[in-house]
């Protein structure tokens, strides 16, 4: 390590009118107070963290599907008193290899009155007194136990209370393990902070070696990882009264560590490049806000405004996850705007004094590898374009397969106990069993109050379940105390995740039931946890394009009012859709068609979970137009100041690239880390999104967005009069906001090319 200065310079002048404004004053601020915004982020990190810890919520998976057959179904159950309704049902599944279940008949009976004494548990059906509860071969059983609330949401201590009521049967030599909600409290705690530790030692690596400078290095990861804190505390703190996924904190984790690390870098490196022609730091902190730090806040607010487009869904589900996602987002934008300026004024002209290598930022020779690369791409523009096309077009051709679905407890790690009662009752009972189908019948008065119309109904239902390719046994429908429904329960050939499943839900509610029924005035519906994920995953498949649509028209607006181009906005749209696409093609070969799944952990062939797409859809597109919001906002500086097309799409790619690139690798770096969760949907988003970003640095950023500005020539910055004058002025680098034409100091952009 060695130890150097740099030269005095002249200090540099504020410039007038385009670096003024609010973030001018932010930087200036937060630069020359440094110590007291270091203070005022560390009491507001130290009070949310404490606060979180004192009233923060928790996170469980708990969707409203208002209007689907299967919340009606379960509606009618609990309006007409059905038991089989009440609390939240989970199992704990027996096994006895020394003989059949009944030869431990005491402890049973002895276990289930200790369960039934815990707290939260309503009932407790035991498997030797419930029909169907015993496998053919006598060995294998299972408790039915029902909750008044949801025990995954309990805290994991209430495991310890339920090892303790089951001591005495695995002390009888019975294997026992636990199904449903109650397993996935018991699951081991998640590997975050491993997957945290290698995204931020891949980051110092990084920085340090692209950069030089340990400060280069040292600011993001102080800005991002404060930012991250707070973000996750006030996350905690939203989880108190609002319903918030399992999946929310590690995607929150995700994105804030992710975004944080970047938008603090291109400050920094924006910072050290003024440093050279500057002796005031303070003045070259407020002048990187004032413009680098527009072009933070525009791309925060896409990824925010890209996010909470999930909301298109119509499902607070989803939508609540883009919120969790969105908030460390903006906590980070918000940390990278004020305590990075605080940082590199408190670092002075001493920022590059300690460091490893001969500290660099952004490039002055036109002779570098960037420019040198931007010369190629102008040479042969159509040839690069296509090579990029044509590489995107193979990766996301398995895109054409996805298949959406719930990736069940049958893929989580060996190692969970959820995983092993799975396994114990889809080999005792049959794969169908871990997804059992409700069917619930409406009557109308007269069959409710005629037994003989209603037995017939219930046996011509009976034949008819029961008769139905992939259904491997139906419970005759027995009508509910008041008269007014019948109840039967369906077990499935396959498994719940399978596709054979899938077509069996549909077949029965769009088939089966209307045909039987619907001449008897009666109305039939599927509901339970399996047809429930069923409605889940069709709402979310009908709904895709709508989000889809408000996503890319909301981002193509913000980018035409940065960027005053129909054509440059379109362009960034387009290419988003490719590079997304071309991810979705590689989670759909590794986890659905099981290529290279195993080196990923996964042991067998899994659909795409239900909302992966959806999420993945809003977070990339956003991610990406981070990266396109960068590039282009100093090639369009460059633009207006020389009108050489050609030269700013050089300097612009060259001006961003070592920032980007290592932005980039950071990001991957985190988002690929998360593959070590045991969690198949969080792998999947971890896959998913560090591809997206590998795309988006690489073959969009390398190869087509230049050679797509090429050939689009000066075209790219045309806008009509009309429009320029209609939207509002967002600019990313100089004048802020306002209405109608440019500031008198920037050359006006007729609706023609401007020549050179």
């Amino acid at each position: 390590m060695r130890l150097s200065g740099r030269p005095s310079v002249a200090p540099l002048k504020d410039t007038g009118p385009p670096w003024r404004g609010l973030l001018y004053g932010v930087g200036r601020a937060c630069a020359s107070r440094p110590w007291r915004v270091i203070c005022v982020w560390l009491l507001v990190l130290l009070a949310a963290v404490a606060a979180d810890h004192a009233w923060g919520g928790s996170y469980a998976d708990d969707f409203d599907l208002s209007g689907t057959p299967s919340r009606t179904g379960s509606d009618l159950l609990n309006t007409h008193g059905a038991v089989a309704s009440r609390g939240v049902a989970a199992q704990i599944v027996v096994r006895s290899d020394d003989g059949p279940l009944t030869a431990h008949r005491d402890a049973l009976t002895a276990t289930g009155e200790r369960l039934t004494a815990l707290p939260e548990v309503i009932s407790v059906a035991n498997p030797l007194d419930t029909a169907g509860a015993v496998a053919a071969d006598g060995r294998t059983g299972y408790y039915t136990l029902r909750f008044r609330e949801n025990p995954a949401q309990f805290e994991k201590s209430y495991v310890d209370r339920v090892d303790g009521a089951v001591r005495a049967l695995r002390a009888d030599d019975v294997t026992v393990e636990y199904g449903g909600p109650l397993g996935q409290l018991a699951r081991p705690a998640a590997a975050d902070r491993a997957s945290e530790a290698i995204g931020i030692g891949t980051a110092v690596l990084v920085l340090l070696l692209g950069f030089g400078s340990l400060a280069a290095a040292g600011f993001p990861l102080l800005t991002a990882v404060i930012g991250l804190l707070a973000g996750l505390s006030a996350l905690g703190l939203l989880a108190a009264r609002y319903s918030f996924a399992a999946a929310s904190p590690t995607l929150a984790t995700m994105m804030g560590l992710g975004v944080g690390l970047d938008y603090s870098l291109f400050l920094v490196t924006r910072h050290r490049k003024l440093l050279h022609s500057a002796g005031d730091p303070v003045a070259a902190a407020a002048r990187t806000v004032a413009t680098s730090g527009r072009a933070v806040l525009v791309a925060a607010l896409t990824v925010t405004a890209a996010l909470a487009g999930l909301f298109a869904s119509g499902v607070d589900f989803i939508g609540m996850l883009g919120v969790a996602a969105g908030t460390t987002v903006l906590v980070g934008a918000l940390a990278a705007l004020t305590l990075t300026p605080a940082l590199l004024g408190l670092a002075g002209r001493r920022i590059d004094r300690w460091h490893v290598r001969t500290p660099v930022d952004e490039p002055d020779d036109r002779g570098d590898i960037w420019h040198r690369w931007a010369a190629t791409v102008r040479r042969r523009p159509w040839t690069f374009l296509l090579l990029g096309l044509v590489l995107l077009g193979v990766l996301g051709v398995p895109a054409a397969s996805l298949r959406l679905g719930h990736v069940d407890a049958g893929a989580s790690p060996a190692s969970y106990t959820e995983r092993r009662a799975y396994d114990l009752v889809a080999k005792g009972f049959g794969p169908g069993t871990n997804g059992p189908l409700t069917v619930v019948v409406t009557l109308d008065k007269d069959h409710a109050t005629t037994g003989a119309e209603r037995d017939a109904l219930a046996d011509s239902l009976r034949d008819a379940l029961t008769g139905t390719p992939g259904v491997a046994s139906a419970t005759r429908p027995t009508p509910t105390r008041d008269g007014a429904l019948l109840v039967s329960t369906v077990t499935p050939v396959s498994g719940p995740q399978e596709r054979a499943t899938t077509g069996l839900v549909h077949r029965l509610q769009d088939d089966v039931l209307p045909g039987v029924l619907s001449a008897k005035g009666a109305t039939g519906y599927l509901t339970g946890t399996t047809a429930a994920q069923q409605d889940f995953r069709d709402i979310l498949a009908d709904r895709l394009p709508v989000v889809v649509g408000v996503v890319v028209a909301a981002a193509f607006v913000l980018l035409l009012a940065v960027f005053r181009s129909p054509l440059v906005a379109l362009k960034a749209a387009v290419l988003n859709l490719l590079s997304i696409t071309a991810s979705f093609g590689v989670v759909v070969a590794v986890f659905q068609w099981g290529w290279g799944a195993k080196l990923f952990g996964i042991d067998e062939t899994v659909p795409v979970e239900s909302y992966v797409p959806m999420m993945m859809f809003a977070i990339v597109f956003g991610l990406s137009m981070d990266y396109e919001i960068f590039l282009l906002s100093r090639v369009r500086e460059t633009w207006l100041e020389t009108r050489d097309n050609h030269r700013s799409v050089a300097v612009g790619l060259a001006g961003t690239a070592r920032v980007i690139t290592c932005a980039a690798l950071i990001m991957t770096s985190v988002f690929l880390a998360f593959l070590l969760s045991t969690s198949v949907v969080i792998k999947m988003l971890a896959l998913g999104l560090g591809v997206s970003v590998v795309l988006d640095a690489t073959v969009v950023r390398l190869l087509l967005v230049p050679a797509a500005m090429y050939l689009l020539g000066e075209a790219n910055w045309w806008i009509p009069r009309w429009l320029d004058r209609m939207l509002p002025r967002l600019d990313p680098e100089g004048s802020g906001i306002a209405h109608g034409p440019a500031d008198p100091a920037e050359p006006a952009v007729s609706s023609r090319p401007v020549g050179r």
